[in-house]
This record gives structure tokens, C-alpha cells and sequence, in this order.
């Protein structure tokens, strides 16, 4: 069971990184060929320093690795990174990450793993969450390094030797799933034998892995942003037994649920970023609810302020003035202050709540490690 589900995951994967319409030549940006010279660079790091190819002088051998934040393969890699950089560090090797991606180029449906996305701010998020043991440089701002290099997917790596010739450039290993075994450790062998004086073995591998955010991507944004605002927006009235059986989650899916009003500013304001989250979660087993407490005779107000939004998600009017019955249809804990969020797991288990507005980051973290949702790995 465990291996079929993992097979459909692959299939999911392929859905977020590669089966879309941003699709750009690996001519429009050519791989670096074994034996060309390290190109220099000049970026800075998660720590505020500014990295070269000089900062790495005193290395045997250099490794450079084009991974991010938001990929799910990337993120199976994370934990052999860090890993490899503990064993090999003492022998002379330096490992230091690139961040390639334009995050403007970066969609939102494309977030479907991940609850940080490839921004500068985000990467010193996922350096310091995962204990990062070596340089992140970040290069999406000009991705003139990514194009020097020419990495096609993430995590890429190019290994260049003492006098900075590029041995290998490839795979990390054959196994994307962290618990599986590897036949073919690639970036390990290729460092064992340039350590030992020896020729790198295979040179040379394809990459598995998200493709590379290029920043001609960025229209696209913008094409898929037209789409999403052609879904049909939709609301419907609701009582108080509709709520409680919606509460009681009888469903093999994560429910995210909002109540708020078009009179409450904090309400308005956040739900922009409900929506987004929807965007990104909405291929997976999650679904977004939203409640408005308006008077029953506002709903072609709530519908106008919906349709603004883009709100594509289920959408619910309490048909009631008496919002105390909302309350307790909701939550008994609740102290009826909106806007109020919650996550509901299949049974009716509330795992979040928060009066006020929402941090997007918190409740996307709270979300994507949630074990219904879980991240790729």
C-alpha cells in the first residue's frame, strides 16, 4: 500500500513541477560541459555575507548545488546536504547551495508541497529551520549564476575539482525517497575518486527534480492569475445543523474554514491570503470554507466582495440574524471575534484556531505538515 501511494505521490509531483505550460528549452539555457571552468560569482548568503568563488579558495574540491525552497524533491535532499557537508568537509570539500528561481516566475499552484516559496526573506526561513551546515546564495534576482551554470531541475549539482574544472555535473543520487537506499550514489562517488586522485567514474546523469523557475516564466503569472478569476464564484445560505455536520467533517479531506464579514476590515484583509492558500493546496486532499456572518439580506453584498476576490472556493451565508447560534454551530470555545479561522481534520478534530487575522506562514506550516497533507517526503 505504502509503495502505490508513493507511486502516486510521483504523479502528483509530476503535475506540480513538469506537466504545465511553462516549459522552456534546456537550449535557451545549456548545461555547463565537463572540464569548463568554474564561472565566478559575487552572491549573498541567508547570513547577509557575500559569496565568490575566491570565499572557497582553500577547498579540494568544490561543490555547487542549484536547489530552493518551495520543491518538493528538493526538500527529500535537504538532510543528505546536510549530511554529505559533515562527512566531507573535514576531507577538503566545500558545499555551498545556489537558489535559482526567479520567485516571481514561481506560480501558486505550483506550492502544493511547501509552505515557504523562494524568496529571499523564505530562504533564510528554510536555513534556519533545517539547520543548513553550509552557504545559501541566493540568485533570483538576475539568475546571471543559473545561467552561467545551467542547471535544468532542483537539486543539480556540478562538482569541480582543485583547479576548478567541473568533473560532474548531475544527480545527487538514483533515490529521490529519503528512507529508500540508493544504487547509485553518484555525487559520493565523485567525490570519493577525485579525492583519491582517481577519474570521476560517470560524469555525467540526468536530474530528477522541479524545473528551474526562469524569469521569462513571469508571464505566465499573470495568465494564470486571468484563469483563476474565470472561476465561478458561488454562495449559498446555511443554518446551524449545515454548519455542525460541516464541522463534523465527514471527509477524507483537511478543512480550512473562515468566518468572517464584509464590514470587518481585519476579515478583508486577510482574505487575499486564504485564497492564495487555497490556490496552492487545492490538488490535494484540503478544501477552504468560508462563512459570512452578514445579515441574511446582505448576500448580494457577499457575493459582490467574493467575486472581487476571486474566492472560487465554497462559500456560505449564515441564514440567520442571531450570530450567537453561529457561534455555537462553530465552536464552543470560540468568543464569536472575527475573523476566525480553523483547521478541521476528517472526524471534527479542531488542530488550529486563531481569532483575528491570520499569519499566512504559521497556518501554511500548520497545513502542509499536517499528516493528511503531509510534504512529499
Amino acid at each position: 500500500m505504502k509503495q502505490i501511494f508513493f507511486s502516486f505521490s510521483i504523479l502528483i509531483l509530476f503535475s506540480f513541477c513538469f506537466v504545465n505550460h511553462n516549459y522552456v528549452s534546456a537550449d535557451d539555457h545549456p548545461t555547463l560541459a565537463i572540464g569548463s571552468n568554474a564561472p565566478d560569482f559575487n552572491l549573498k548568503g541567508v547570513d547577509g555575507k557575500m559569496y565568490s568563488l575566491s570565499s572557497f579558495k582553500d577547498a579540494k574540491v568544490l561543490v555547487i548545488v542549484f536547489t530552493c525552497d518551495h520543491c518538493p524533491t528538493a526538500q527529500a535532499y535537504e538532510n543528505r546536504l546536510i549530511q554529505l557537508t559533515k562527512e566531507y568537509a573535514p576531507k577538503g570539500v566545500a558545499v555551498v547551495a545556489i537558489m535559482p528561481n526567479d520567485p516571481k516566475s514561481v506560480q501558486l499552484s505550483e506550492l502544493g508541497y511547501t509552505d515557504l516559496g523562494d524568496t529571499y526573506e523564505e530562504m533564510k526561513l528554510r536555513a534556519k529551520r533545517k539547520h543548513f551546515n553550509f552557504p545559501y546564495l541566493y540568485d533570483g534576482e538576475t539568475e546571471t549564476v543559473a545561467n552561467a551554470y545551467g542547471p535544468v531541475a532542483t537539486p543539480h549539482v556540478f562538482i569541480f575539482d582543485k583547479e576548478r574544472k567541473l568533473r560532474y555535473q548531475g544527480r545527487i543520487d538514483d533515490v529521490e525517497k529519503p528512507t529508500a537506499i540508493p544504487k547509485n550514489q553518484d555525487t559520493r562517488n565523485a567525490l570519493n575518486a577525485l579525492l583519491s586522485g582517481k577519474d570521476v567514474p560517470v560524469t555525467t546523469t540526468k536530474v530528477f527534480g522541479c524545473s528551474i523557475k526562469w524569469a521569462e516564466k513571469e508571464e505566465h503569472i499573470a495568465e494564470a492569475d486571468k484563469e483563476w478569476a474565470t472561476q465561478p464564484v458561488t454562495l449559498d445560505t446555511i443554518d446551524s445543523a449545515g454548519i455542525r455536520d460541516i464541522i463534523k467533517n465527514n471527509t477524507d479531506k483537511l478543512l480550512l474554514i473562515n468566518v468572517w464579514a464584509t464590514w470587518c476590515g481585519p476579515c478583508v484583509n486577510e482574505f487575499p491570503s486564504l485564497v492564495a492558500i487555497n490556490r496552492m493546496y487545492r490538488q490535494r486532499d484540503f478544501q477552504f470554507i468560508s462563512i459570512s456572518a452578514d445579515n441574511p439580506e446582505k448576500k448580494d453584498k457577499v457575493l459582490k466582495m467574493l467575486q472581487s476576490l476571486h474566492a472560487a472556493n465554497t462559500n456560505y451565508l449564515f441564514n440567520s440574524d442571531d450570530k450567537y447560534k453561529l457561534i455555537d454551530a462553530v465552536d464552543a470555545k470560540w468568543s464569536g471575534s472575527i475573523p476566525y479561522t480553523i483547521l478541521v481534520e476528517p472526524g471534527g478534530r479542531i488542530i488550529y484556531a486563531n481569532t483575528g487575522e491570520i499569519d499566512p506562514s504559521e497556518l501554511k506550516t500548520k497545513i502542509v505538515d499536517n499528516k493528511l497533507i503531509g510534504r512529499y517526503y
